[in-house]
């Protein structure tokens, strides 16, 4: 009787992951289907605006994330600049007021078209370290006109070591709020890095002077 009840939870305790496993892929296939809808590309900076800006799903850095870990999951394919779902989901139907789960998008599980079926793929999250990501660093705009230009590289420098932060990652945040906001020069978004980072503005403002 033992054995029974054993072999009846083992068997529960599947059905349940494996619901878990095919929630977690519909909820990445209807945020694929929703942000190529119309699309057959995008650049990794517009994927990320309309996961944050757009949907308001993520937070900026969270979407970021995600648009990372979905390319190493294998849910996207190709280069940042032209970034494609791996399969066709357009036919994933979205229920009225559906949103998804923050981590199931910079924590994804690895795709894999079996488990588009009925056996389940058993599945874990992808989770590669930092500093094996390999990101392309978009340039900041500069204005010729602006007499505050020639301090940019100075002002990324000093972030960068007041915030612990990479100087990589200090011009990839500045220059997706530049692409975000639009007509903001690159001293300005870098100096919204370092609000966000919680450093003092009057030494921001030093180190433009």
């Amino acid at each position: 009787m033992d054995d029974g009840n054993s072999w009846k939870m083992a068997n529960s305790k599947k059905s349940s992951d494996g619901e878990q496993m095919s929630s977690e892929n519909e909820d990445i296939k209807r945020v694929l289907a929703l942000c190529f809808r119309g699309q057959e590309t995008l650049d990794a900076m517009d994927l990320e605006r309309i996961l944050s800006f757009d949907m308001g799903w993520l937070t900026p850095d969270q979407a970021t994330e995600a648009v990372q870990a979905l390319i190493r999951a294998g849910w996207l394919t190709g280069d940042e600049e032209s970034l494609s779902p791996v399969d066709h989901f357009q036919d994933s139907v979205t229920p009225l007021g559906w949103h998804p789960r923050p981590e199931r998008l910079y924590k994804p599980i690895a795709y894999n078209k079996e488990s588009d079926g009925s056996e389940i793929v058993e599945q874990k999250p992808v989770d590669v370290p930092k500093a094996e990501q390999k990101k392309s660093i978009p340039n900041l705009q500069t204005a010729d006109d602006d007499p505050r230009a020639r301090t940019t590289k100075r002002l990324l420098k000093f972030i960068a070591r007041s915030s612990g932060l990479s100087s990589e990652e200090v011009q990839r945040r500045a220059a997706r709020k530049q692409r975000a906001l639009q007509h903001v020069t690159a001293w300005m978004a870098l100096a919204l890095v370092a609000r966000e980072q919680g450093l003092e503005m009057n030494s921001v403002i030093e180190a433009l002077s």
